[in-house]
């Protein structure tokens, strides 16, 4: 089995794979000062509650933007489960494709597992669109080749920046707005969730209509992370919501290994 490890700059996904099944996950606040213990008392249980025997982990593979948990899930993957762990984009686990951009060594990790997904499930042009702590926007073309892309403030940390800069602003619930139907809203908390909401919904619509523009083909659009399926429920933008994108990339990275 693989034990596939996505850490973020908010959480930490574990997800146990058999080929390219996904049996189980599990998801914990991204902190670099936990421990390789810390990691292990709370995982091992998880598993085992499951049924699952951390004895039959036979790959590890961790896709990280975060540098500094790397440490620490190296002790965990080689303490306790005898195994020294892949890292997503290192030797032997290449990404596999053309980054035709600047500067292909900054790629995220994150974003390059989600290239790979993406052209393995989906034909043609694509933008993909993951809903993380930023919100990106990456373009890979029909030979699977990454374009570049967009990074945007999160919906979180503009929702933060908004009330953590104002005096007398609330807090709210990120949501589409349920009691009116209005774009001008008539309360504090409505022209909030108005403008946070619809304006990010402003936001990808514009930004996805300038990129097709740009590409001058027909592009899918797919989406991934947290929001994604709120998003998709209040825009048509969107030709394929796919929460398990970035776990889904790395079973396929970690089965071309082993094939290789």
């Amino acid at each position: 089995m693989l034990l596939a490890v996505d850490v973020g700059n908010t959480n930490i996904v574990f997800a146990l794979f058999e080929g390219r099944v996904n049996k189980s996950r599990w998801r914990v606040a991204t902190d670099p000062r936990r421990t390789a213990d810390e990691y292990a008392v709370w995982l091992l249980q998880l598993m085992q509650l499951q049924g699952f025997d951390p004895k039959a982990v036979d790959q590890i593979l961790i896709s990280t933007v975060v540098p500094r948990a790397l440490h620490n899930l190296t002790v965990l993957a080689q303490k306790y489960f005898g195994l020294d762990p892949m890292i997503a984009g290192e030797p032997p686990v290449e990404w596999g494709f053309e980054a035709d951009v600047d500067e292909p060594r900054s790629l995220g990790a994150d974003r390059a597992v989600n290239a790979i997904a993406a052209h393995a499930r989906y034909p043609g042009d694509l933008i993909v669109v993951d809903f993380g702590t930023a919100t990106t926007f990456d373009v890979v073309d029909f030979n699977g080749a990454y374009k570049g892309g967009i990074i945007a403030p999160g919906i979180n940390l503009s929702l933060d920046a908004l009330v953590n800069a104002t005096a007398k602003l609330p807090r709210i619930a990120i949501e589409a707005p349920t009691r009116t139907k209005s774009v001008i809203g008539r309360n504090t908390e409505d022209q909030m969730h108005i403008g946070v909401f619809w304006g990010y919904v402003a936001m990808m619509e514009g930004l996805i209509a300038r990129i097709r523009a740009e590409i001058g083909r027909p592009a899918k659009v797919v989406a991934t992370g947290g929001l994604a399926v709120l998003f998709g429920d209040h825009t048509d933008i969107f030709d394929h919501v796919d929460n398990d994108l970035t776990l889904d990339g790395l079973a396929i990275l970690a089965e071309r290994v082993a094939l290789s």
